[in-house]
């Protein structure tokens, strides 16, 4: 029989079943679409060795007056400068506590801070100050072994912080003895979208009036049980102060009991309220004299948070620069600059600082460049009192000056409040305009000049944002992922864009690795323009972290699905990549270099983009980026659509670009609800010398695969030709 083509159609199809999208694909991993043709992505390689504290929310690129290129990163733990192949960290600094002292004991790395006050958690970065130790052989450390040195919050009570030394103590011993000052990283929120209840989450998690604290006494697994991983009790050093049932807070997991025996707490139920899920990935561990508070009284957001469906925002930034001077805005915190070129010429070791004259909590900030104006999102109606952040509010500063915020008759700086929807979520620059999107609502902000700077004008409705960063302008138009889910456009009319894996991304049912709407926040949309492509990086169901990815192109109009996850990511405008980052959250992160440094807040990898074939470490080891692409079901054409069994007897490969090996298979069913199976030959390995493949395949039903599992292997996929005839009815 003649060789017949089985054309099928860029993009993918998941809204119908394999049998109904003949002609189309319909799942693949690692892949795109060029000119109509499927592809492999390209590989991605480690900038440095270095690997960064806590999960990066956004990245952004600049230069300075002289052409030094910059790019920052937030994380939810840090503030960090990348330039000229090496990290540098500028995270601000809270407000110093003093009066604190040591205690240590012969042969242990532990060291106790005594201070009172301090509202920090395990977990927290620290760095200290103006230290002073006995003498008399009380201690074997020396000043250098702690000041200036960056430290990680191993357990934290009310009246103490205990560290880690990298050696232990050789001296007696110190008691209450010396005198040190604590400069904390600033707290930029919890690390994951939660709870209003859960207390462990910094300055955004509430509050417990006179709190009652205690600690373990025995290690806590991540299962259901209690001390050591066994029966229902929970052991503390002390009861007292206690309610004889009550809840009580673990690091971040919350924990309910029924009674009290001798200094056991009984009757206990982990993770709950949804703080944690006890015996899965999401389950907490908590070490042998972890800090344990009485969150009986526990006040989220000054209402009783016993139980809760309010959502804590995670930890996220806004980075834009005004001029050379990088501006920095952590959700519903303060603005901070950082100027790379100052006075002593030692930028990369100086630390962002509040911008002054700013507002002390705000959802964000943009720079409107064509006239230099500093805009504030969401934040406060009188500067500095940070209870009347209103998240609808915005204001913007005078032309030229992102330090003045106060309109008076000789400035351009000014205010302006939305109406429509609870909150702004985010906003994106665009061609001579700025899209604000709330979570109901898109707003054209336009500079308009004087008397009135700015002009703001409602563009759609029921059309809000997902995520801070779920927004991207590409060539002429801004496009998002929705609120309530969906994509939309806007490019002079705010539209709804079709897409052919919708499902796939909203929902859960079947296969379908949908959005986890919960962590919806941290969904990050990122461009690339070599190959006309957005693509939303997301939380599937039952993740608090982004592992999935889908992405739209253009250009081509054509959706794909894959399983890349990226945090963040940034186009090859000013480094010939993108680049982008990646999250381990059981990672162990090595900058900064901190003293006692744990995985509780995980690690980033920052890579560039589209470089060879695999990814590459930053030692150079080569690992296989696994890709594959499957088509629909095809069926013949005779008498009806697959009357006839399918005889398969050979195909020919068909290849724009073949590097290495491919895989091809025929898969074959006899009914659209049999579970499918290889050909028996196959699969079948290509290379580019081969010219014809034997099959011996037989079906109602079929469908193509293409993939590779190696490394150094590449490909592009043409056109599917094979020779079928009947086979029969049954």
């Amino acid at each position: 029989m003649p060789l017949t083509s089985v054309p099928i159609q860029p993009g993918f199809n998941k809204q119908v079943t394999e049998t109904g999208a003949e002609g189309q694909w319909v799942d693949g991993d690692n892949v795109r679409f060029r000119y109509g043709l499927p592809e492999k992505i390209g590989g991605w390689s480690q900038l440095t060795t270095s690997t960064l504290a806590g999960n990066a929310r956004h990245q952004h690129m600049w230069t300075d007056l002289d052409g030094r290129v910059y790019a920052a990163i937030g994380t939810d733990k840090c503030l960090l400068v990348y330039y000229s192949n090496t990290f540098y960290d500028i995270t601000p600094l809270a407000a110093t506590i003093s009066g604190g002292t040591f205690t240590s004991v012969n042969g242990s790395a532990t060291v106790t801070i005594n201070i009172s006050g301090t509202n920090l958690n395990a977990g927290d970065y620290i760095i200290l100050d103006s230290v002073t130790l006995p003498g008399g052989g009380a201690t074997g450390f020396s000043t250098t072994d702690f000041d200036g040195v960056v430290f990680e919050v191993q357990s934290s009570t009310f009246t103490s912080l205990v560290l880690t030394m990298p050696s232990t103590e050789t001296g007696t011993g110190m008691t209450a003895a010396g005198a040190v000052s604590i400069k904390p990283y600033v707290d930029f929120g919890p690390a994951t979208q939660t709870f209003g209840y859960g207390w462990g989450t910094g300055l955004y998690g509430g509050s417990v009036t006179n709190p009652i604290q205690t600690t373990l006494n025995g290690a806590l697994n991540a299962d259901t049980a209690g001390t050591g991983g066994s029966g229902t009790s929970i052991t503390l050093t002390s009861v007292t102060g206690l309610p004889t049932s009550g809840v009580i807070l673990v690091d971040n997991e919350l924990i309910t009991y029924s009674g009290i025996s001798s200094n056991d707490l009984t009757g206990i139920t982990r993770g709950a309220n949804g703080t944690a899920t006890p015996g899965t990935s999401n389950g907490q561990a908590h070490s042998n004299g972890a800090t344990v508070t009485d969150a009986q009284n526990f006040t989220g957001w000054g209402t009783a948070s016993g139980t809760s469906s309010v959502i804590l925002e995670p930890a996220n930034w806004s980075l834009d620069n005004f001029g050379q001077q990088l501006i920095a805005t952590a959700k519903n915190g303060k603005t901070f600059s950082w100027n790379p070129i100052n006075a002593n010429n030692a930028a990369l070791t100086t630390r962002a600082a509040a911008l002054s004259g700013a507002p002390t909590a705000s959802v964000a900030s943009i720079v409107s460049e064509r006239d230099r104006h500093l805009i504030i999102l969401g934040t406060e109606t009188t500067i500095g009192t940070t209870t009347t952040q209103d998240k609808l509010f915005i204001r913007f500063s005078d032309q030229e000056d992102a330090t003045n915020y106060s309109p008076t008759s000789t400035n351009t700086a000014g205010t302006f409040r939305l109406d429509s929807g609870t909150k702004i979520v985010g906003a994106a620059k665009a061609k001579d305009y700025i899209l604000i999107l709330t979570d109901t609502a898109a707003y054209v902000m336009q500079f308009v000049g004087p008397p009135f700077t700015f002009s703001i004008r409602q563009v759609g409705s029921n059309c809000g944002a997902i995520g801070q960063h779920s927004i991207q302008y590409v060539d002429g138009a801004v496009y998002w992922m929705g609120q309530a889910g969906g994509f939309f456009v806007y490019d002079g009319t705010v539209k709804s864009l079709p897409c052919l894996v919708e499902d796939f991304v909203f929902t859960t049912g079947g296969d379908n690795l949908g959005l986890q709407f919960t962590s919806g926040e941290i969904v990050y949309a990122g461009y690339n323009t070599l190959y006309s492509e957005i693509n939303w990086f997301y939380p599937k169901f039952g993740s608090v972290n982004i592992d999935r990815v889908v992405t739209y192109n253009y250009q081509e109009r054509v959706w794909t699905t894959g399983s890349l996850s990226r945090t963040s990511y940034y186009d090859a405008t000013l480094f010939d990549n993108p680049y982008a980052t990646e999250f381990n959250s059981t990672g162990v992160p090595t900058f900064p270099v901190i003293q006692g440094i744990t995985n509780n807040r995980g690690a980033t990898t920052y890579y560039s983009h589209e470089e060879g074939t695999n990814q590459v470490a930053a030692n150079g080891t080569s690992t296989a980026i696994v890709s594959f692409i499957k088509s629909g079901d095809f069926d013949l054409d005779v008498e009806g659509n697959g009357q006839f069994f399918m005889s398969m007897r050979r195909f020919v490969p068909d290849f724009k670009v073949l590097t290495g090996d491919a895989k091809i298979s025929i898969l074959l069913k006899d009914f659209p609800v049999d579970n499918e199976s290889s050909s028996p030959l196959g699969p079948f390995t290509i290379n580019s010398s081969t010219t014809k493949v034997d099959t011996r395949a037989r079906a109602r039903f079929a469908s193509l695969r293409v993939e590779n599992t190696s490394v150094n292997q590449s490909w592009r996929y043409g056109t599917f030709r094979a020779d079928t005839q009947p086979d029969g009815q049954r």
